[in-house]
């Protein structure tokens, strides 16, 4: 049974300063000399990056929506393995999930599943008496959360931590910090979040800096790890790569392996570490490039993987590495496997907002004033290097693009909800959509990939 002391810092809504307190306690934390495991709930690519820097391990996502609720722990536990400490940062307000779904990939189901007490992360900005009736509400509403502490942000001046502890003491509930305003630890957005770590790192390392010094000097860190110790065991298996994913023999290889290069680099972010683990444990040697920078791909490459990020803000870049490009255009001319996923499929398009791309796909991308959001449910329509004809996997769209294609292409997913539509492209071992996944919930994915790549 997992006993990794654990807590999950949630808030009545976005906006109140979760990213600054889970981040600002995973680096106070790891200052001490703790092993401390970074997760977030929910689909964010962004926060985990912050994790990372902080704690210097991988940040993890626990979704489950896209990955199930019985995947929950034992991704867990994969992530936490040999740690001191796990911190999990919530996604939006305590009890919100998927929308029309009750507490479904909520932070609250996810605090549940994993046995852990939830401390509040309360914007008292503009409340003082208020934030007493504000705490007691959340603490009451599920009898099966256990509400643990409070965290005060962005708290103005001694008095206005005097009349806030005075109205708490009423919940029974303790104060575990309290953190005043401070502008050095805000990081900048746009429009699809913050600003990734990738994009900025010197200016997010001090960001970070300041956040741990904000939790250290406003937080009782004792507190909180005793109350982190205080959660309840979890008696589910670690979730494991290399028993999901079957080990084979491929083409594209260099020294027996087949070579998968994965997109890296400041323009594709967006990635879950259990991706390259499944396509590892499947047979595949990973390497990362960077296509702003890299003019070949990795020699001796067998597949490509093309994640999420912004490459609507390095179009021009992405543009200007004309041999890169075509390196990829031959390779899909080859038939090699490529899975892309939204800023992926925007890359293998003819053109982003009028900058040449790809030119793999017969398909015009631009920016857009309408954010499209939300969970889907989807089934492969036909056969591709990344699935067969039926299966089924949930995912999640988030992107300010759209893409206008050409005549007679080949859908990639069938969409059935939030409305019945098909979306993205199967062209030869092309497979490119809008729709990020997350391939512990589909292990077979990865391993279909790496066989395919074995296909001349």
């Amino acid at each position: 049974m997992s006993q990794v002391p654990r807590l999950v810092i949630a808030a009545p809504a976005s906006g109140s300063g979760k990213t600054t307190v889970a981040t600002g306690l995973m680096a106070a934390f790891t200052g001490r000399g703790l092993a401390v495991s970074p997760h977030k709930v929910g689909p964010d690519y962004i926060d985990p990056g912050y994790h990372a820097l902080a704690t210097g391990r991988v940040g993890r996502n626990l979704d489950a929506y896209m990955c199930g609720p019985e995947l929950v722990g034992p991704l867990f536990r994969h992530g936490a393995r040999g740690c001191d400490l796990a911190l999990v940062e919530g996604v939006m307000g305590l009890y919100d999930g998927a929308a029309g779904q009750g507490e479904l990939a909520s932070t609250a189901q996810v605090a549940k599943l994993l046995r852990a007490p939830v401390v509040l992360v309360v914007d008292a900005s503009s409340q003082s008496r208020s934030v007493a009736a504000l705490v007691h509400g959340f603490a009451s509403w599920d009898p099966q959360v256990r509400l643990g502490g409070v965290i005060l942000n962005k708290v103005a001046s001694d008095r206005h931590e005097e009349l806030l502890r005075d109205a708490l003491e009423e919940t029974g509930l303790p104060v575990l910090g309290v953190v005043r305003r401070a502008a050095r630890v805000d990081t900048p957005s746009r429009h699809l979040g913050l600003v990734p770590v990738a994009e900025r790192r010197a200016e997010a390392v001090d960001a970070v800096a300041a956040m741990a010094e904000q939790v250290r000097a406003g937080c009782d860190l004792q507190a909180l790890l005793e109350l982190a110790r205080s959660a309840g065991p979890l008696s589910c298996e670690a979730w494991r790569p290399a028993f999901e994913a079957a080990a084979g023999q491929t083409r594209g290889a260099v020294g027996g392996r087949a070579r998968v290069a994965v997109a890296a680099g400041p323009a594709f972010t967006f990635s879950y570490a259990e991706h390259t683990e499944l396509l590892s444990a499947a047979g595949a040697e990973v390497v990362p490039f960077d296509p702003l920078r890299d003019e070949a791909l990795p020699e001796g490459t067998g597949g490509l993987v093309i994640g999420g990020g912004f490459p609507e803000m390095y179009a021009a870049e992405l543009s200007a590495n004309e041999p890169l490009r075509k390196a990829v255009a031959t390779l899909a001319g080859d038939g090699a496997p490529i899975a892309a996923e939204c800023a992926g499929l925007l890359y293998l398009c003819r053109e982003l907002d009028g900058q040449p791309m790809c030119g793999v796909l017969d398909a015009s991308a631009r920016m857009s004033g309408r954010l499209t959001l939300g969970y889907r449910d989807a089934v492969a329509v036909g056969d591709s290097s990344l699935a067969a004809a039926g299966t089924r996997m949930r995912g999640h769209e988030f992107h300010r693009t759209v893409v206008e294609p050409g005549a007679g292409a080949a859908p990639a997913w069938g969409m059935h909800s939030p409305q019945r539509r098909v979306e993205g492209f199967v062209q030869q071992g092309v497979h490119a959509s809008y729709l990020h996944t997350h391939w512990a919930a589909r292990p077979e994915v990865a391993r279909r990939f790496v066989e395919r790549c074995a296909t001349p």
